[in-house]
């Protein structure tokens, strides 16, 4: 038999377990409406009952219809590709491993999901310690037809006669298909370095580092997946939390968890944390390394002990004919008086108004005809008094108190020698603009929410409005689902990806939500863009508190970028790093990166054409990468070329290009990248790895990269 019939006969025995598994399914669909529809009548039929019984019914029926549809919900999530792998044993047992467990209707297994135990020898299995398997086949689908298999043959010795193996490799195979806007999962082609992290116990931190292409993302998402399969109770009542560096990132990975089943956990990027804020772009990295700094704790501090902005400089008011006066210095003192209580000032306000009673009595004290008692009882029941306290210490907002401090005076004065002139000077005239917080100001606005406090409850009887705005439902026929309190803190388990770039003040801001969690932290050192990794390390030690369990995994093993490619990346950053923390890059295209020199006026012009070429070579997607000055100019450029496909094309800085890939990127002067970074090459070294298959490098100088 030739070998391609070898391979059109297994990839057809390969179909025909693939379609029962896909005709359970079906009945596994049907079953799940069925009880959705039975979950629907037994509330209908409750109508009539006792109050009692209608409520257990009630609660049965939320029970049931749940259920159904978080079957369903699976179901539908797993639909792609559903078995994507297959072992054979030296006892001479087949199984097979894809997205979701599924049984006949007789119970026998049919699939067996990717994160049970039993499924670890898919991924773990070398020939060095085979496991007990002979064959590992990686099985390869569009929706439900198989089109390709591969073969990993870890125990010859123990292959019976008769038994096929095919094909070169799925792993390789995987690297060579063109990206999309999303990051795809990696569930049939885990590696055993990636699965030992993704299988580890969930207590305490679970650090994962590793350079770039390593896989370090999509390792930690499918582990939030393993856990949550693992130890849903735990996990999913009190909910997981992703963080990433921005928007484009969690849009990218948006898919990833879905696509596993998993459609609860939170992603947020570091400028949505917050809630109830979201930035609306980036400081220069000028900016950012103060906004960042432990540094703005102090500022903050000292800016909320002040007068706010309009408040009254003066406290007159009559009692039994007398005026009694506090001036300018008397309420200064007062003020300092209630802020030495160390109370959030929006918990003060009741401090505030007796410490002004105390410092009128003192101003009444020994005239005729006074009494301290009287004086407090009756002033304090005046509401003219009210009025000057409500005026005098308001009720503050994070936001407002922000805005304070784009008057460059009240910034200097609440610095102190926190921060040189040069920086008040910065941070004045970012806040000054008006455009709307930044990434940086999302930690310093959390830090200010939680130094002013949360204003005084408002007791209100909890109307059916009330009920409805704490009950939110799904689609028709859902059980209630609740929503989370804002500012949540009570997450089981808090991912932070590319954990390298956080500020003390975002470790500090990220800490607050993960005061009960398990943690698991991503990152890499040399792609690192924060210049003060001493500070960072010690607000994050402190963030994630004292948990004792401690592991981390290194993936040293770059499946993105192709050897050539990454050889030219790993120039860049030779003085900024050692060699056991680059990687090592597998795969070879034989195709080098291409650096054309241009002249400076025509830098920009020449991006077009570049872009155009990649777009015609590659099949998936295409990324301009430029420094954070030129952005807008190179977006304007390409925005002329009506014939260019926008959908397959990005263009990004090089810190919104971090966590991203492409197959094909165009490099936009790598010296300007490096220039305007407070890291020097790192944000460089970043952006020259985002390709897959193609990289062109534009620069006005003729000897870059020497």
């Amino acid at each position: 038999m030739s070998h391609i019939s070898v391979r059109q006969a297994e990839i057809a025995a390969e179909q025909a377990h693939v379609d029962v598994v896909y005709a359970r399914v079906e009945e596994m669909r049907a079953e799940a409406r069925d009880m959705r529809r039975k979950g629907d009548q037994l509330a209908h039929g409750a109508r009539n009952e006792a109050i009692f019984e209608q409520a257990s019914m009630l609660f049965e029926r939320d029970v049931m219809v749940r259920h159904a549809n978080q079957i369903l919900r699976s179901l539908d999530a797993e639909h792609e590709g559903l078995v994507f792998g297959r072992l054979d044993t030296t006892d001479d047992e087949t199984m097979y491993v894809g997205r979701l467990g599924i049984r006949d209707a007789n119970f026998d297994n049919l699939v067996t999901d990717w994160r049970a135990p039993a499924a670890a020898a898919f991924y773990q299995a070398t020939a060095e310690q085979p496991m007990n398997v002979v064959r590992r086949r990686v099985i390869r689908s569009t929706g439900q037809n198989v089109v390709d298999i591969d073969d990993d043959l870890l125990a010859p010795e123990k292959q019976p006669e008769g038994m096929a193996v095919v094909g070169e490799g799925a792993l390789m195979a995987s690297l060579t298909r063109a990206r999309g806007d999303r990051m795809r999962d990696i569930v049939a082609t885990i590696q055993k370095e990636q699965d030992e992290a993704i299988r580890a116990p969930w207590r305490g931190i679970t650090e994962i580092t590793g350079g770039p292409g390593t896989g370090k993302t999509a390792v930690a998402l499918h582990r939030v997946a393993y856990l949550l399969y693992r130890d849903r109770r735990r996990m999913g009542g009190s909910g997981v939390l992703v963080i990433g560096p921005s928007p484009a990132f969690t849009s990218y990975i948006s898919r990833v968890l879905p696509s596993m089943g998993e459609d609860t956990v939170e992603l947020r990027s570091l400028g949505e944390v917050l809630d109830g804020a979201t930035a609306t772009g980036m400081d220069s990295p000028e900016v950012t390394r103060v906004k960042g700094s432990l540094r703005m704790r102090r500022v903050l501090k000292r800016a909320l002990r002040a007068a706010p902005p309009g408040a009254p400089d003066e406290l007159r008011i009559t009692f039994r004919g007398e005026v009694l006066r506090l001036d300018e210095r008397e309420l200064a003192k007062v003020r300092r008086q209630v802020h030495s209580k160390a109370r959030p000032p929006n918990q003060s306000r009741v401090d505030a108004a007796e410490a002004l009673l105390e410092a009128l009595w003192r101003q009444a004290e020994g005239r005729p005809g006074m009494a301290h008692d009287e004086l407090v009882t009756e002033l304090g029941e005046r509401i003219d008094f009210h009025r000057f306290v409500v005026v005098w210490w308001p009720i503050l907002t994070e936001n407002e108190v922000l805005g304070w401090l784009a008057d460059r005076d009240r910034l200097a004065d609440a610095a102190g020698r926190s921060l040189s002139p040069a920086e008040v000077d910065l941070l004045a005239d970012s806040w000054a603009a008006g455009t709307g917080p930044t990434v940086g100001d999302i930690a310093l606005l959390d830090e200010l929410r939680v130094l002013l406090g949360p204003p005084p409850k408002r007791h209100r009887r909890r109307t059916a409005a009330r009920e409805a705005e704490l009950r939110a439902y799904g689609e028709a026929g859902d059980a209630p689902v609740y929503r989370r309190a804002a500012h949540y803190d009570e997450y089981s388990h808090i991912v932070v990806d590319e954990a390298q770039d956080l500020s003390p003040m975002q470790w500090r801001m990220v800490g607050r939500r993960g005061r009960y969690a398990s943690w698991t932290i991503v990152g890499d050192p040399v792609q690192s863009s924060w210049p003060d990794p001493a500070e960072a390390e010690s607000a994050r030690t402190s963030a994630l508190g004292a948990r004792t369990t401690r592991r981390r995994f290194t993936l040293g093993t770059n499946y993105r970028n192709s050897a050539e490619i990454f050889e030219l990346a790993a120039q860049v950053v030779t003085d900024v790093s050692t060699p056991d923390q680059l990687p090592n890059a597998v795969r070879s295209t034989g195709v080098k990166p291409a650096v054309r020199a241009v002249g400076p006026a025509e830098l920009v012009a020449a991006v077009l054409p570049e872009a155009r070429t990649l777009l015609s070579e590659v099949d998936g997607t295409v990324g301009v990468i430029t420094s954070t000055g030129r952005l807008a100019e190179v977006r304007a450029a390409l925005s002329v070329g009506s014939d260019v496909d926008e959908a397959r094309l990005s263009v990004v800085d090089g810190l919104e290009a971090k966590g991203l890939e492409y197959d094909a990127v165009v490099l936009v002067e790598p010296t300007e990248l490096v220039t305007e970074s407070t890291t020097g090459p790192r944000t460089l070294y970043v952006a020259l790895t985002r390709a897959t298959q193609r990289l062109t490098v534009l620069t006005t100088d003729p000897s870059w990269p020497a």
